[in-house]
């Protein structure tokens, strides 16, 4: 059963990188990342909502009025992962995207475990975690700067000038971007943590969550329409989209049940580690390959070191 839950946390990983391609076809499909968005989130929305009903849990909804409101917050850090998706993949790359995502995430697990915040147990930071967060740093920055030289798959010579130095000029704001989204996935789950106690029921929850984010895209989208600075999705090009353009919110609702599943049984340091790798190879097959209409960009040592320690740093990280 383990070895199964192993298995289904490393594919449930892998369609992290999966969703953010898929999103990013819807996106140029319907106009957008804002206008895709709110899609993306309730279709996955509607599918945990499915399954709550159908392991008859979605009736811990009638406990919402018990509800301090703040926990009702965790779904705020789907829009802007989703969006940071869609706007990060097609600049920097499937690796170098999620690496930053993966960064980010473990960079903020640290804090909140090291620090007790949001409720969680402090568990203090030990000398393990810390060399794990140096590693986690060293391999995102390795990946990034390996994207400029052709060994690592970036461009050079006439293309330098649009595709070269993730970091340099306003490729600074896209890395930040990446390390803030990813950094606000354990946050959503430190506060969704709080939450499934509240409910006493985890998917029921979850689908609550996604909710909330949907909503809130929703929300965000009618402004920019009423501000003139955005328009409604265009649903009538989405027939000329490959299929798998909607399974973004699918591998999002995916992710969060198996993690579900996984943590109880082989704890939530395995799962985080495993999902992590999962993240790792995956993006590293999209962007080598091109897969998923992806540029292609081949994986090369600088960059292969870069995911070695990067992953040896999730595993300190999660182990210490």
């Amino acid at each position: 059963m383990e070895l199964l839950i192993l298995v289904l946390a490393l594919v449930a990983g892998g369609l992290l990188a999966v969703q953010a391609a898929a999103n990013l076809q819807l996106s140029t499909a319907v106009g957008g990342p804002i206008a895709a968005s709110p899609l993306q989130l309730g279709i996955a929305a509607a599918l945990l909502f499915v399954v709550a009903a159908g392991v008859g849990t979605l009736s811990a909804v009638t406990g919402l009025g018990d509800v301090p409101p703040w926990q009702l917050l965790g779904g705020l850090a789907s829009p802007l992962y989703i969006t940071a998706g869609m706007l990060l993949f097609p600049r920097l790359g499937a690796l170098t995207s999620v690496g930053l995502f993966i960064a980010g995430q473990l960079l903020a697990s640290l804090v909140i475990d090291g620090f007790g915040v949001l409720g969680v147990r402090r568990e203090g930071l030990t000398v393990g975690a810390l060399i794990g967060a140096l590693a986690v740093v060293g391999g995102t920055a390795a990946i990034v700067r390996a994207q400029r030289s052709p060994e690592g798959g970036g461009s050079t010579a006439r293309g330098a000038t649009r595709d070269g130095g993730a970091v340099a000029g306003g490729r600074f704001w896209w890395v930040v971007l990446g390390l803030v989204a990813g950094g606000g996935l354990p946050v959503q789950a430190a506060i969704n943590a709080r939450l499934r106690a509240e409910l006493d029921a985890p998917l029921t929850a979850a689908a609550l969550s996604f909710a909330v984010a949907t909503t809130v895209a929703a929300l965000v989208l009618l402004i920019l329409i009423a501000a003139r600075r955005g328009t409604a999705p265009r649903l009538d090009r989405t027939p000329a989209m490959p299929w798998w353009g909607w399974l973004g919110g699918a591998a999002a609702a995916v992710y969060v049940t198996v993690s579900l599943l996984a943590i109880p049984l082989i704890g939530a340091a395995a799962t985080v580690a495993v999902t992590v790798a999962g993240q790792q190879l995956a993006s590293a097959a999209v962007d080598h390959y091109g897969l998923l209409r992806l540029r292609r960009r081949p994986v090369g040592t600088a960059r292969l070191l870069g995911v070695l320690a990067l992953l040896g740093g999730a595993a300190f990280i999660q182990f210490s």
